[in-house]
């Protein structure tokens, strides 16, 4: 059996007005201890493209630093598992995040943005917390059948509508 994974703290801050779920970090986030960390992922790319800012070549503290000022949250859903390699299909004993504190951590939380398909697998969590939940198509490499710009089209709506795109 793998070992038990620990994901990465969340990126959340007073001024948060949305949260983007993951599932849980890949085996390259995890190693550098970066939210998507993988160069394929196009987590920091789409980003960059909706704020028009070269996240991509900054240092990490400084992409969470423009992330908390633009009232963007990052976390996942998962606050510990096990798992072989970096598909969420290979999940195995998930413990959740403490999902229902969000407001608590972010009290001018407005929306929760799930990630891909596993992450929106905690929706009716997410739901319960009275803001809008949305289903963004997956940055993850895995996720081929979606090109960058129609990702980019979904996550631009999804930002757009809380002011922060």
């Amino acid at each position: 059996m793998s070992e038990l994974l620990q994901g990465l703290p969340p990126v959340i801050g007073r001024a948060t007005r949305l949260v983007v779920l993951g599932s849980f970090p890949s085996v390259a986030s995890l190693r550098a201890q970066q939210y998507y960390a993988h160069p394929r992922n196009q987590f920091w790319p789409l980003l960059s493209a909706l704020w028009g800012v070269d996240l991509v070549a900054m240092p990490y503290r400084s992409r969470l630093a423009e992330v908390k000022r633009r009232g963007l949250g990052i976390w996942d859903v998962y606050a510990s598992c096990r798992r072989e390699g970096s598909l969420d299909s290979a999940i195995e004993a998930a413990v959740p995040n403490d999902l229902a504190g969000l407001r608590r951590r972010a009290p001018r939380l407005e929306a929760v943005a799930h990630n891909g398909g596993e992450s929106a697998r905690a929706m009716a969590v997410t739901r319960s917390l009275g803001v809008e939940v949305l289903r963004l198509p997956s940055t993850s490499p895995a996720n081929a059948s979606w090109s960058f710009e129609r990702k980019l089209a979904a996550w631009h709506d999804a930002f757009a509508a809380h002011g922060l795109a």
